[in-house]
């Protein structure tokens, strides 16, 4: 697998997704902010600066959510249904990098949009005389980028062997159920079925658990909400090693496909 073809793909997503007018979100995040400013008037109380800074990030992740979902799914369908994956495969590039490639492309520009919101979010927040916790405000950004990129990943898993429609809901039920994973094994416990109880520890088990790269109570309580280092490497490193599976098994079911 060469890294320099799946640049080239990565650089040509990135292209074609900003192409498509996707950066017009920050204009979106932007109206949002100023909006929430506007009607919160006395943001220097300590309620309603928590309200700003919990929003600021609950709109971010869902702008965020909703780019690497409605993209994500459409990245490898939109080229089969074009027929232009049969001129894509046929050139020396293989089948996992054309993969890895989309992922790049479209995890590079969530980055971009998560960076910009980022600054534009600070911006408000000094706007408003606001106090923050700068530190603990960058690492739950940067668990964020974690988080959209496994979604990428999932969006890219449904895309690869169904319709854009059925994988964008497909991905979205896989980001509510991965929201509760932990709900769930107590839900299971509670029931008091066995059957139940296996099932809810099998969706725990299989499923991601996106609770562990959710880390915007930091922005809210900063340090006092901030886990122990240990932790936060194992997060990290949770979410790494599941979006590489999953982009395995995009890659698996992509090479057995003909076309």
């Amino acid at each position: 697998m060469s890294f320099g073809r799946i640049l080239v793909i990565a650089t040509n997503v990135f292209r074609e997704v900003v192409r498509d007018r996707i950066l017009y979100i920050i204009g979106l995040y932007a109206l949002l902010l100023a909006v929430a400013i506007w009607f919160l008037p006395q943001l220097a109380a300590t309620t309603e600066a928590k309200i700003f800074l919990d929003l600021g990030l609950a709109a971010m992740s869902l702008l965020g959510l909703i780019v690497a979902i409605f993209i994500g799914t459409g990245l490898i369908n939109k080229e089969i249904e074009k027929r232009t994956v049969l001129v894509l495969i046929s050139k020396p590039i293989s089948r996992g990098e054309f993969i890895a490639g989309k992922h790049l492309g479209l995890s590079a520009v969530l980055g971009v949009l998560i960076a910009a919101m980022t600054a534009l979010y600070l911006g408000f927040l000094q706007l408003g005389n606001i106090p923050y916790p700068l530190g603990s405000i960058i690492l739950a950004v940067l668990f964020l980028c974690l988080q959209l990129s496994l979604i990428t990943a999932v969006a890219i898993v449904f895309g690869v062997f169904t319709s854009s429609v059925l994988a964008t809901l497909l991905s979205f039920g896989v980001y509510l159920m991965g929201n509760f994973t932990q709900d769930l094994v107590t839900l299971g416990r509670l029931s008091e079925s066995a059957n139940v109880q296996r099932m809810t520890e099998a969706l725990y088990l299989f499923l991601p658990n996106l609770s562990r790269l959710d880390l915007k109570n930091l922005a809210v309580y900063g340090a006092d909400a901030l886990p122990n280092p240990l932790a936060l490497i194992m997060s990290a490193g949770y979410g790494l090693l599941y979006t590489g599976l999953l982009l395995a098994i995009a890659i698996l079911i992509f090479s057995r496909r003909q076309f």
